[in-house]
């Protein structure tokens, strides 16, 4: 059985659904703070707070729990500037309280939601793993603590884990079932399709004067579904793993040594490995949902780097991991299905 945090969430609601539909059983942990009941379909619930050790001592107690995919958390870089203790209790300390509760438990998995954040302005494109990590916001760093946490973890007891580091998460269940429902969105293309159904006049557009072919900011767009494919790969990459294969931990040697551990555990970026523009991705929204989106060219956002794509080929090459929504029409297109139907459309 597998314990998934922050389950009701986006992302944890696609992994709780594939893992089903792989043939495992799950029990999710979820405040609702952010994540959805209606987005709850499969496994049991349990509505409760990392911050509470009772609860995920009882959880432990209570379900037979052979590992963790760990979701619950923060995610907003704006607000972590805005309020970076926040990030640090919720994103670091509760996560502390979760792998101690494991270590009591004897529960030894554990998959890590984590973020291109990590790796701040690229020195070089694509960005691989062993990029330097040198976040530019408490968000990321808080992501960079737990990380370092787990390799010293994994390099003292015997802990296997996989940190997995998201591009751009895009696009729904393409049945239908879930997707896309923050509170208050951020992300790039459900913004866009708000503008096609009427909730919003424009979408921004910050600075069209970059390096780019044209002018507007790159990044890596990844599949929902394909982010809940690879932490199944990965989660059998850990199982499956001999307790002796060579760890190839992507952290800043300065403050860990890599070359001392020795386990099942690794890093992975999970991206495309292709770059859209923000122009390209309103050129796509338009195409698929018929509509002209109106836009406004704005002020570019401090810290923005004009372009950041994924080098990837480390999980295709060791999770045999390979993303089936490879291109913008198909990603566009899943979110403007699910966008409709949650809008009532």
């Amino acid at each position: 059985m597998i314990l998934i945090t922050g389950g009701a969430g986006y992302i944890g609601s696609h992994i709780n659904k594939q893992l089903h539909k792989d043939g495992y059983d799950t029990v999710v942990l979820d405040n609702l703070s952010f994540g959805h009941e209606s987005a709850l379909k499969w496994g049991e619930f349990i509505e409760g707070d990392l911050k509470d050790i009772d609860i995920i001592k009882s959880i432990f107690n209570d379900f037979d729990i052979d590992a963790v995919m760990h979701f619950a958390a923060f995610t907003s870089v704006a607000e972590s500037v805005k309020y970076p203790q926040k990030y640090y209790k919720n994103n670091y300390k509760n996560t502390l309280n979760l792998l101690n509760s494991m270590k009591k438990a004897n529960i030894n998995k554990f998959i890590f939601s984590s973020t291109a954040a990590v790796y701040g302005n690229p020195k070089m494109i694509p960005i691989s793993e062993n990029h330097p990590l040198n976040p530019i916001t408490p968000y990321g760093k808080s992501k960079v603590m737990v990380e370092q946490t787990l390799a010293k973890l994994a390099n003292s007891h015997d802990f296997s884990y996989c940190s997995l580091r998201y591009f751009n998460a895009s696009g729904a269940d393409p049945e239908c079932e879930i997707g896309e429902d923050h509170k208050d969105e951020t992300h790039l293309i459900p913004l866009i399709l708000d503008v096609a159904i009427g909730k919003r006049d424009k979408i921004a557009i910050f600075g069209d004067n970059y390096e780019t072919k044209d002018g507007t900011c790159i990044r890596d767009y990844i599949h929902v579904c394909d982010l809940a494919s690879a932490h199944i790969k990965a989660l059998e990459h850990i199982q499956n793993t001999s307790e002796n294969s060579q760890s190839e931990i992507g952290v800043n040697k300065k403050n860990n040594d890599n070359n001392n551990i020795s386990n099942k555990s690794n890093v992975f970026n999970l991206g495309n490995g292709n770059g859209f523009s923000v122009k390209e991705v309103i050129d796509a929204c338009e195409e698929i949902t018929k509509c002209d989106i109106k836009k406004e060219v704005v002020e570019p956002r401090d810290g923005d780097p004009a372009i950041l794509i994924a080098d990837s080929q480390k999980a295709m090459d060791v999770l045999n991991w390979k993303p089936q929504y490879d291109d913008l029409e198909k990603i566009v297109k899943t979110a403007w299905m699910w966008h409709k139907k949650l809008n009532n459309l």
